[in-house]
């Protein structure tokens, strides 16, 4: 039987948090959004560390690259910031975009970065030396989401004129397109063994695509409203979807069968506004909202 039990909120933000991720330091979270700055919390503490930088524009990515001690920040007027630890100081940032930036992602094998925007591009940036390498049109408009395939071979990315679009990581190749979302593609994460894709979109669906075939393999009607965003957990067969419903649905990553829904309405004492992403960390589930607020979940298996 899973189980789900709140552990504790962090609670500071004055706006809707749009943004979250784990340092590659141990028990460290940062967050952003509609705010003044970027925050730093401790999950040993579960409290607020500092304000790591202030910010111009609203937060919609932060991205922490394993093996560089950088963290990249994307901002809704199309920069990247760049903050690097040991410095403990902002280097100049990559500005190549002039529309907001939604996506952040980067490929280990080839230390490239991949920066998602409005404008239908994706700029693909040297992490070693922070220069623009490529730049791909992926979409007459916004791309919203990038995921990167297990194995590195593979990059979706979702767009908001309802398709997903595949690219073939070792040239940058065009591989195909995933048609059937009615609406913007809001998040798209691998399995963990790379077989299949997930999609979630403002039509409120998830839908499940053989990464081999391309064909859809299952929708599933998971929400009220849109998906915000989907997170496998690291080590059991389940992900769970953030949606604007207020609502987080947990499901299984092998049957596509939903076991557990923390909203309200079930009894749980839950955000009352958007959930707009979620992070898996040490088998603790934690959530960000329109509400202001960050909660922590214990959730047993």
């Amino acid at each position: 039987m899973i189980t789900v039990q709140k552990v504790t909120e962090l609670t500071g933000h004055s706006n809707p948090i749009f943004a979250l991720a784990l340092s590659q330091k141990p028990d460290i979270l940062f967050s952003g959004g509609n705010d003044k700055g970027l925050v730093e919390w401790s999950l040993k503490t579960n409290s607020f560390i500092k304000v790591m930088f202030p910010v111009i524009s609203s937060v919609y990515a932060i991205h922490c690259p394993e093996g560089y001690p950088l963290m990249f920040t994307g901002q809704r007027n199309g920069e990247v910031l760049v903050f690097d630890f040991i410095k403990q100081q902002l280097l100049p940032g990559l500005r190549v975009h002039r529309k907001p930036v939604f996506e952040i992602k980067s490929v280990a094998s080839k230390k490239e970065l991949l920066v998602a925007s409005e404008d239908g591009t994706v700029s693909i940036w040297s992490i070693d030396t922070l220069q623009l390498v490529h730049t791909i049109k992926v979409s007459t408009d916004t791309v919203r989401t990038i995921s990167i395939s297990p194995d590195e071979r593979q990059v979706a990315f979702g767009c908001r004129d309802n398709d997903i679009q595949l690219y073939d990581l070792e040239d940058y190749a065009h591989i195909g397109t995933l048609s059937g979302h009615t609406m913007a593609v809001f998040s798209t994460q691998y399995s963990p063994a790379g077989n299949y894709l997930v999609t979630g979109s403002r039509d409120a669906q998830v839908k499940i695509w053989n990464t081999a075939t391309l064909e859809l393999i299952q929708n599933i009607p998971a929400h009220l409203f849109a998906v915000n965003h989907i997170a496998f957990h690291p080590h059991q067969p389940y992900f769970v979807t953030a949606s604007m419903d207020k609502s987080i649905k947990l499901w299984g990553s092998d049957d596509f069968k939903l076991y557990k829904v923390i909203s309200r309405e079930k009894g749980y004492d839950t955000h009352f506004l958007s959930v707009n992403k979620v992070v898996w960390h040490n088998g603790q589930l934690i959530s960000a909202s329109d509400d202001k607020r960050i909660i922590i979940w214990d959730i047993t298996f």
